[in-house]
């Protein structure tokens, strides 16, 4: 299996990447920690949601509206996968990625 196309755009990458860590995470923190506006967090998501990578939740906390991000079971197969591809890449490069 290849790069993922979904998944390959960085800040897809990155989110992905934290959310393969986290049960769900608030998307607020997603997009603190990813360093990108609400815009670009909230169309990157949508990406991921309509290709089944993420589930978006929305809810209150008390009167104020949160939205919360979870890596589906297809997110987190579709990133396992791709990583595997990228560590590939690199080990037909000869390049050692831990210090002797």
């Amino acid at each position: 299996m290849g790069l993922d196309p979904v998944i390959h755009a960085p800040v897809r990458l990155q989110i992905v990447a934290l959310l393969a860590a986290a049960e769900e995470a608030e998307f607020a923190f997603v997009r603190d920690q990813v360093e990108v506006s609400d815009s670009v967090l909230s169309k990157h998501a949508s990406a991921l949601e309509a290709a089944g990578y993420v589930d978006i939740r929305k809810g209150y906390v008390g009167k104020r509206p949160r939205t919360w991000l979870k890596l589906s079971a297809r997110g987190r197969q579709a990133y396992l996968a791709h990583v595997a591809a990228l560590q590939a890449i690199v080990a037909r490069s000869g390049l050692r990625l831990t210090p002797e």
